[in-house]
């Protein structure tokens, strides 16, 4: 068995890179696209922008709108710590410090005064940032913690909820500014989830072929850190006439980060293969099912339905 070396320095720099990446393109998103055309940003970030729009219009006050993204941010993290546990809330909260602290240090500019290109530049650099870091693991908190809290307690789609969510922030836009803004904002928001879905779809299945001459200890550290069955299959190398096993498994694209590090920590030469799905009739554990599983140690029940 080959146990691959340097791979935990080396996820922990990528992930790195991309949280900087993430605080750069969220700065210059608010900074210089959003909000010198008064579109407002998805989630805590355009709640942000509204707080301090409004304590600039009716109290002459200026604040500083990378401040209120840390602020208002806190107590949905906390949150997140009691409901969701686990290091990828951390590093979620890491990736908000760092969005706050560039937009923070960034100073406002303006690019264009296109307001339609404005809305769409900004929504793409942040759909680029939360693209990347959902692909990492985490995600750009907010309103994508709360979503994912709500979508635990009630069993409700992740995806419902973060329309709602943000579609409250384009009423309240809407009715405190102008509904030009809150237009453009649905505008902003349409382009950052296209680009989101892009890079990192959330609910789309893969199957995973995972070729390994040490499938008894890679099934056991794939089973630590994803929930899912799994089908193994003998095989016989093409030229090498080797013995091994193929791994097979349906998991979904949030999954798939976890999948391929836990079986790289036991076999780096292992073959991955993923392949798209299109649909699976059977058993597909649900996020709730999953969490009585890592509670209990085994599945309940599941029911039979095409997913």
């Amino acid at each position: 068995m080959a146990q691959k070396k340097g791979t935990f320095g080396l996820e922990q720099i990528k992930k790195i890179i991309v949280m900087i990446f993430t605080g750069i393109a969220g700065a210059l998103s608010i900074n210089f696209f959003l909000n010198p055309a008064h579109v407002f940003s998805a989630g805590m970030n355009g709640l942000a922008q509204i707080i301090v729009g409004l304590a600039q219009q009716y109290l002459g006050i200026s604040l500083s709108i990378g401040l209120f993204i840390l602020i208002l941010n806190i107590p949905i993290f906390i949150l997140g710590f009691i409901k969701l546990g686990g290091s990828s809330t951390f590093l979620s909260f890491i990736n908000v410090v760092l969005i706050s602290v560039f937009t923070i240090l960034l100073p406002e500019g303006q690019v264009t005064d296109n307001i339609l290109l404005n809305a769409l530049v900004g929504g793409v650099l942040i759909g680029i940032g939360a693209g990347f870091s959902l692909k990492m693991g985490f995600t750009t908190g907010g309103m994508d913690i709360l979503s994912l809290v709500f979508s635990k307690i009630t069993g409700k789609t992740v995806g419902s909820y973060m329309l709602l969510l943000n579609g409250i922030i384009v009423l309240i836009a809407g009715f405190l500014f102008s509904w030009e803004s809150a237009l453009y904002t649905i505008i902003s928001i349409y382009a950052m989830s296209r680009v989101v879905d892009t890079i990192h779809t959330s609910h789309q299945k893969v199957t995973a072929m995972i070729t390994t001459r040490h499938a008894d200890q890679v099934g056991k550290n794939i089973s630590k850190h994803v929930f899912r069955g799994m089908t193994l299959l003998p095989s016989i190398g093409g030229y090498s006439g080797i013995n091994s096993q193929t791994i097979m498994m349906v998991i979904t694209r949030y999954e798939l980060y976890d999948l391929e590090q836990a079986v790289l920590e036991i076999d780096e030469n292992a073959f991955i293969n993923i392949l798209p799905t299109q649909s699976i009739t059977g058993r597909f554990a649900s996020d709730d099912e999953q969490r009585i599983f890592k509670a209990t140690g085994a599945f309940p029940e599941l029911k039979r339905n095409k997913r």
